[in-house]
């Protein structure tokens, strides 16, 4: 298995007194990546998904809950979101055993954080794992590697299982197994949606529409629902790390664009899984759209692992003139351009006018590793 970044921040946080959050999609890594922590830590490690763990973790008496305490004091909750009133049971251990270490993870903002972040407030960190990194992987394997794997990894993501998958059907069978068992089912089963179809309907459109900017009136219109419904649907597919957004840039000149956004997948494989399109990078008509997408979230990747706290945006104006990503960080702005075969990408004058001091890059196949920069 691949060496996770974030092992190293977690291990730097551990007995520090705070209880430790970690969340992601399911499938990322995050059971392998906590059991690594635990076996070297000689912690105690429970999956609350298994009734016998609920059972455990029923009482809020300290007795009881004392018990599930190893020698160590490191202990693990696993999709801790699954345990009734976890927050306060969390709390209860937090204070009241000495030096006791408590990792709890979940794959869902909605259940983990929202149900233990406000019991736990002042005495939690919260970290996010998202699928391997480019980073990861040439850690790893070596650039050279990791260059030759880059067309897989816009076709099938880079969710751990699949990766090590060798075999094109298996990956697809699992990438289907993952939308169909989690990312589906997860997701009706914890939020409360009350039109299934037209939830899927609508990550169909937005797996259509990557980069794109997205109307939430012509949403509403596609999916013959409110507007307010469909703010909640992707407010949703957000919380449980399917999709994020980048919104648009502007400091109120005349000709930005300043209220849309921009849809983007936390891992590609998803993506095609849902428009069940897994053909080669030469028979496809979005390998922009996905070259895209790849370059924006591994970016995403490396500031977050990086511990860089940027703002991203994109930028257009009313004349079609566009940066598809702007870091904004240290009182400065720095724009990319992401063309999967074009050697040279215009920065828009009326950018690099407005915003003196910015910076402009094309990443394309040649410098993809500029990304990690």
């Amino acid at each position: 298995m691949i060496h996770r970044i974030l092992q190293k921040s977690l291990e730097e946080q551990l007995f520090k007194g705070k209880t430790i959050l970690l969340t992601g999609a399911r499938q990322t890594g995050k059971t392998h990546l906590v059991k690594t922590i635990v076996e070297k830590f000689k912690g105690a490690y429970y999956n609350c998904e298994i009734q016998e763990v609920k059972d455990l973790l029923e009482s809020t008496s300290i007795t009881t809950l004392s018990r599930l305490v190893p020698v160590s004091k490191l202990v693990v909750f696993d999709e801790a979101q699954d345990i009734d009133d976890i927050g306060k049971k969390l709390k209860i251990l937090h204070d009241e055993i000495d030096g006791l270490q408590i990792i709890a993870t979940g794959s869902s903002s909605f259940d983990l954080l929202n149900k233990a972040s406000e019991p736990l407030t002042g005495r939690s960190r919260e970290y996010f794992l998202y699928p391997l990194s480019m980073q990861e992987i040439m850690d790893n394997a070596g650039m050279v590697y990791t260059k030759g794997k880059i067309i897989d990894l816009l076709i099938f993501g880079s969710y751990p299982e699949v990766y090590n998958t060798e075999s094109v059907d298996e990956k697809i069978e699992t990438l289907t197994n993952i939308s169909n068992n989690y990312l589906y089912k997860d997701t009706l089963k914890y939020e409360d949606i009350k039109k299934p179809l037209v939830f899927k309907k609508l990550l169909t459109i937005l797996a259509l529409q990557v980069g794109s900017e997205v109307s939430l009136n012509k949403l509403s219109n596609e999916v013959n629902v409110s507007i307010q419904t469909v703010e909640k649907y992707l407010d949703i597919l957000e919380k449980n790390f399917i999709i994020f957004s980048l919104m648009s840039f502007s400091r109120n000149i005349a000709k930005e664009i300043s209220k849309s956004r921009k849809y983007y997948f936390y891992d590609l494989g998803i993506r095609n899984s849902i428009i069940n399109n897994f053909n080669q990078i030469s028979l496809r008509q979005d390998a922009g759209q996905l070259w895209e997408n790849f370059c924006i979230l591994e970016r995403k990747k490396f500031n977050h692992y990086s511990t860089l706290h940027k703002n991203l945006y994109f930028w257009r104006t009313y004349d079609q003139q566009e940066i598809d990503l702007i870091e904004e960080y240290g009182g400065r702005l720095y724009g990319f351009e992401f063309k999967y075969n074009a050697d040279k990408a215009k920065f828009p004058k009326i950018f690099s006018d407005t915003y003196q001091g910015s910076t402009f890059k094309l990443i394309n196949q040649k410098n993809v590793f500029d990304l990690l920069d």
